[in-house]
């Protein structure tokens, strides 16, 4: 499993409309960046309330980064 396809499980686990998730990556100059795109409908539910949901998330997808030498990551969650 790869890190997208590791942060498409965690979203979908929390998401409302699991078909309608997309995760895609982009290498950047020093760090790798990953958009989360989720339906606007599932936005509070991926969010959470303060951002709770979200930072677990990136905490969750950082330590996989880690653990697998990966580099930097950032994540951004954006809805459509």
């Amino acid at each position: 499993m790869n890190i997208v396809e590791y942060t498409e499980f965690l979203v979908k686990s929390i998401c409302k409309e699991k078909d309608l998730v997309k995760v895609t990556s982009y290498e950047g100059e020093e760090k790798t960046v990953l958009e989360v795109l989720v339906p606007e409908s599932s936005m509070g539910s991926v969010l959470g309330r303060d951002g709770k949901n979200a930072k677990s998330i990136r905490t969750l997808v950082n330590a996989y980064a880690y653990l697998h030498e990966l580099g930097r990551i950032e994540l951004n969650i954006d809805s459509f």
